[in-house]
């Protein structure tokens, strides 16, 4: 159960912030960037936005259905935590203060639990 609502929240959270708050400033944006945009060029990422933002949704909408197919649960909690683990890496690597990483590092516990109960088997 816990990770049906897990896989729920993360693949909300990750839907909602690349489509909805996306072009909204907040605490946790790294160097002083005012959108996801900018906070992708403070990381020297300017040109993958679009490609890093299609798989991100991608995954998050494979990651919400597998609440009805859990052989997508998987891969797709993998594939968000494996860019989770990136994004903190990011904020380390420009210098960002540790609670800019904060998200992402709630996100990528989240996914760990949601990938380990998966391999689990049924009781």
């Amino acid at each position: 159960m816990l990770s049906k609502i897990l896989s729920l929240i993360v693949g909300l959270t990750v839907i909602n912030v690349w489509l909805f708050r996306s072009g909204k400033a907040t605490a946790y944006r790294g160097g002083d960037a005012g959108s996801l945009m900018d906070e992708f060029v403070v990381y020297g990422l300017g040109d993958y936005f679009l490609t890093i933002g299609i798989i991100k949704v991608g995954l998050a909408v494979l990651l919400i259905l597998s609440l009805y197919l859990k052989k997508l649960r998987f891969f797709s909690a993998s594939g968000i935590g494996l860019m989770m683990l990136v994004a903190i890496y990011m904020h380390f690597s420009v210098g960002d203060e540790l609670i800019k990483s904060m998200p992402a590092t709630v996100m990528l516990l989240s996914c760990l639990i949601i990938a380990y109960s998966s391999k689990k088997p049924a009781k």
